[in-house]
């Protein structure tokens, strides 16, 4: 009797397992950051499709002006831009990205980076590519056509040029740039180019209108940064 109590509690504890779901995946849902809203003259936001369909509006991250940087904190995954900021043509856009406590307001990495050739912002038909890094070496290349879409894969891929915070609440620094050269559309972090991607690929039926658009700033959720020297260069 006691052998087959045992087999019958073992039997409920595995489905248990199998049921509950993993604390670190169940709690990995965007949190509202304190005092929340842009107050940066003249620039808009809009947080992420999926984000405001739970809800979530920019009220909940904070774009703010803190000397000579910009200061994001998130909240949900959100864009930041001043429509001022257009370019055309043949253009590097790049920033410095600046982690102070790596992984402070999540379990795990997540990314920012520098975004380009945005059409339609804050509307349902909004369109642009992003670049942006992590704090364990990694990098993502992404865009929306409106729907997501992927350059380096779902979770993007490691380089040595991306720079590795020491540890979690380290910090870190980032120099990204997406550059539109002729017929290519390159990534490079730090320096050193990390995704080079052919134009036709990039724009075309469901990804981008076009490389001419506004640029600005991404930020994925729960994670805090600080932005400078934001600047379009022209060959």
């Amino acid at each position: 009797m006691r052998h087959h109590t045992a087999l019958a509690l073992a039997a409920i504890s595995a489905l248990a397992c199998i049921a509950v779901p993993r604390p670190g995946r169940a709690q990995d849902v965007s949190r509202s950051a304190a005092g929340g809203g842009i107050s940066v003259p003249g620039w808009q936001g809009k947080v992420d499709a999926q984000e405001e369909q739970r809800g979530r509006t920019l009220n909940d991250a904070r774009l703010a002006p803190e000397g000579d940087a910009l200061h994001v904190t998130t909240g949900p995954a959100v864009i930041y831009w001043n429509p001022a900021n257009r370019a055309t043509g043949d253009y590097t856009v790049k920033a410095t990205f600046t982690e102070p406590k790596y992984m402070n307001l999540n379990d795990h990495p997540h990314p920012y980076g520098v975004f380009i050739a945005g059409n339609d912002l804050g509307t349902d038909h909004e369109s642009l590519l992003y670049c942006a890094a992590y704090g364990n070496g990694s990098v993502i290349v992404r865009g929306f056509g409106p729907q997501p879409f992927q350059m380096n894969g779902r979770g993007g891929e490691s380089n040595a040029a991306v720079h590795k915070a020491a540890g979690p609440g380290k910090p870190v620094t980032q120099e990204i740039a997406l550059s539109v050269k002729g017929d290519k559309i390159e990534c490079t972090v730090n320096g050193t180019v990390v995704g080079s991607y052919d134009k036709s690929a990039v724009v075309t039926a469901g990804r981008l209108k076009s490389t001419d658009g506004v640029y600005g700033i991404r930020f994925a959720h729960n994670t805090e940064g600080f932005v400078t020297a934001l600047a379009l260069a022209r060959p």
